[in-house]
């Protein structure tokens, strides 16, 4: 094997190396000579400080070669490469792991890898059948009916119908794990074990707001629809609960007013004044207080 010690010409090329460093970048990016390395044979590498204060710990690498039997030094190329203390962008991440909830915005678009974990293929009905095909015609044809009140079986072809009707028409579906994915996001959202839960008066389990959902999850979540509540609009645990609750402070009715009451039977005693106790009135009176005309 050859031997990788830095070619002559090439290692004693250090200003050519400086100068097409300079010429790319500026000369007072450009400090001083750290060394030379050997690449391959004629061809050699030096290494120059950069001054930018944006790369610091960062090298301008200079490549030069020759030819063979040549004494001519030429340019390779110029780059910047970082050193042992440089400042590195972090690793790329792919954008499917760098996804947060609430990252997508209008007109964004979320393609779903079709081996993904959270999905399971769902019955779409390309299995059976077309309507008035050759093989639904014969399947109908090998039905005999020989009980005229017996009705014959629908054709597979006619299940694609009722299928729509249940849902049942989608590619793919909520795998075991998707779904178990989602149960732990909303009872994380709006589980028993938020603050907002641990001060209600009670869960949502019992309150007249929730509107109960389908689908297994059904058995433990629904939709609060409480429009002063803080999760309106929202999935909730039944274990979840909120000042809203339905039943937590129930105002009651104004008290209706007692029926008036007229008490003939009871005389109460009023406080007379003391020239008037025995009926008598002053002598200069006005005739219309003494009642004459």
């Amino acid at each position: 094997m050859r031997s990788r010690t830095p070619d002559r010409l090439c290692a004693e090329a250090v200003e050519l190396a400086r100068q097409a460093a300079e010429e790319a970048v500026g000369p007072e990016a450009v400090g001083t000579h750290l060394g030379a390395q050997a690449d391959a044979d004629r061809v050699v590498t030096h290494s120059f400080e950069c001054l930018d204060a944006a790369y610091r710990g960062w090298h301008w690498a200079v490549t030069v070669a020759r030819a063979p039997r040549a004494k001519n030094v030429t340019l390779d190329e110029v780059v910047l490469l970082p050193g042992p203390d440089a400042v590195l962008a972090p690793e790329w991440v792919p954008w499917s792991e760098r996804l947060r909830p609430g990252d997508m915005g209008p007109g964004d678009l979320l393609p779903t890898g079709a081996d993904d974990l959270r999905l399971e293929p769902g019955w779409t009905g390309e299995d059976e059948p077309a309507p008035n095909s050759a093989v639904a015609l014969a399947a109908e044809e090998d039905v005999v009916v020989t009980d005229p009140h017996v009705q014959p079986a629908p054709a597979r072809a006619q299940i694609n119908a009722v299928a729509e009707e249940l849902g049942l028409g989608r590619s793919r579906v909520l795998s075991r794990l998707g779904l178990h994915l989602a149960a732990d996001r909303w009872e994380k959202s709006h589980g028993p074990q938020t603050p907002m839960a641990q001060a209600a008066p009670a869960a949502c389990g019992s309150c007249g707001f929730l509107i109960p959902i389908g689908g297994s999850l059904g058995q433990a979540f629904g939709v609060c629809g409480n429009e002063f509540g803080p999760a309106d609009g929202q999935i909730v645990s039944f274990a979840y609960g909120c000042g809203g609750h339905s039943e937590a402070a129930v105002i009651p009715a104004p008290p209706a007013p007692s029926e008036l009451i007229l008490d003939e039977l009871v005389v109460e005693p009023l406080q007379l004044h003391p020239d008037r106790a025995s009926g008598s009135v002053e002598p200069d009176a006005p005739a219309e207080e003494l009642g004459h005309s």
